[in-house]
């Protein structure tokens, strides 16, 4: 008895040393100099992994830092970037004073494109990385070199299309080819871009995470859709705030033709449509907007009624 409680002892101890499992993963940061866009896209067999590895800020560039996870490369490495040090010089001052450098992994884009992959020597296999101009991917724990060019290959297959959704393919790309090589857990998608948050007050334009899941990549995938069209929704309603009436127009009537494909966002996108016509002179086209949103959801009637932003419409709604 006395043999068993010892190693049970010993089994509870070994264990609190251990600490909780290293946030090992494949992930990608990129920017899309063009829009004015960066971000980071992440995927592990790890709990939450949105809240650890990807840092992004507008202007400015994008950081994944994951394995043996130091959590203040993300800001750090940001303030160095803001201060115009290039990705490569910002990733060998994080490295070169960081102790457990062997077991770290990260990778750096600036707002330019320029970019930086770091794979400590420490670090589980498959651990490795690839970059170029506007990405820098990286993964540990891997079945095999084989993600990692999968990624590369998605995200340079997918130029012209918006960040996120370059992003979601490296991820969609790196899991069919393997991905982590303990399963699927949890994912992220991270994009900064000035003024893109609610408002126009912050700079997250898509900020999505799965942190829990049997299947993160279709829930990831199924809330960037989700998020898409609330990002150009924000765009639109910041410019109309602004009184920049043909973009607000512009960016709503875009972020309406996207929330075709999500009925539970259409009818108050509609609604603001036809805030946002009526304000650019559609005022045909504002009263079809306001019908339509009405006979989606009734409850808009009553807000209708009261909204000083369609008051000019209201002798021909009543």
């Amino acid at each position: 008895m006395h043999r068993i409680l010892s190693l049970a002892a010993l089994l509870v101890a070994t264990a609190t040393l251990a600490g909780p499992p290293d946030p090992s993963t494949f992930s990608i940061a990129a920017a899309d100099p063009a829009n004015g866009e960066v971000g980071v896209a992440v995927a592990s067999r790890f709990f939450a992994v949105g809240t650890v590895v990807p840092h992004a800020r507008a202007g400015v560039g994008a950081i994944a830092t994951q394995a043996f996870c130091n959590t203040t490369f993300g800001p750090r490495g940001l303030d160095l970037l803001d201060r115009g040090v290039s990705p490569t010089e910002a990733l060998d001052v994080l490295v070169r004073s960081d102790e457990g450098r062997d077991r770290r992994q990260v990778g750096i884009v600036s707002a330019k494109g320029d970019s930086a992959t770091y794979t400590g020597k420490g670090c589980n296999a498959w651990a490795g990385g690839r970059r170029g101009p506007g990405y820098a991917i990286q993964g540990n724990i891997l079945v095999g070199e084989a993600v990692v060019d999968a990624m590369e290959r998605a995200f340079l297959d997918s130029a012209g299309k918006p960040l996120g959704e370059r992003l979601l393919a490296a991820l969609k790309a790196g899991d069919a080819a393997g991905g982590d090589a303990r399963g699927r857990q949890s994912a992220a998608i991270l994009v900064a871009r000035d003024k893109a948050g609610y408002g126009g007050f912050s700079d997250r334009a898509v900020d999505v995470r799965v942190d829990d899941h049997a299947d993160p990549f279709g829930e990831i995938e199924r809330l960037l859709g989700l998020a898409m069209v609330n990002d150009l929704w924000n765009r639109g309603w910041t410019a109309f705030t602004e009184k920049r009436f043909a973009d607000a127009l512009r960016w709503q009537e875009q972020c309406t033709a996207r929330a075709e494909k999500v009925p539970s966002m259409l009818p108050e996108v509609v609604y603001d449509l036809a805030v946002i016509r009526l304000a650019a002179g559609d005022r045909e086209g504002a009263s079809a907007a306001l019908k339509r949103a009405v006979e989606l959801n009734p409850k808009l009637a009553a807000q209708a009624k009261v909204d000083d932003d369609l008051r000019a419409l209201r002798p021909v709604q009543d």
